[in-house]
């Protein structure tokens, strides 16, 4: 069903990829794209389980707007094995003016069809998706 907001719709198969990467981890990140022309949100790239995450970050165009979900395993301080899956909103600056709007206001319709983001990130240029805020934003 399309967003009133934005008109956007969600494909089925962002949210079917989206519970193998919760479930299954079939998927270490997932890329999402909206098709302006078919108003909806599909899934643009599926990063395989050994993907690293420059792998993620590199597939993340450089002057276009996307939604991605990364799933982020790490170590407590007590040495527990953790993982949180990460929703990032990734609209540059040098993005156009109307696909950041677009991508501004489907994205919360579209992160609740994802049931289970723990963390989500804003993000307008590389550095505020380091691996170190990742880290911090994960504990």
């Amino acid at each position: 069903m399309a967003n009133a907001a934005s008109g956007m719709a969600v494909h089925d198969d962002c949210k079917l990829k989206f519970l193998e990467l919760k479930a299954k981890r079939t998927f270490r990140f997932i890329v999402f794209k909206i098709e302006e022309k078919q108003k909806q949100v599909v899934v643009e790239k599926l990063g395989e389980p050994t993907k690293s995450y420059e792998d993620f970050t590199a597939s993340l165009p450089a002057d276009e707007c996307r939604y991605a979900v990364y799933d982020f395993d790490f170590v407590t301080e007590e040495n527990c094995q953790k993982s949180r899956i990460f929703f990032i909103a990734w609209s540059p600056d040098t993005a156009r003016v109307r696909s950041k709007m677009i991508y501004a206001s489907s994205k919360d319709r579209f992160k609740r069809e994802l049931d289970g983001i723990q963390v989500e990130l804003q993000a307008t240029d590389p550095t505020e998706i380091g691996l170190d805020v990742i880290k911090s934003r994960a504990s």
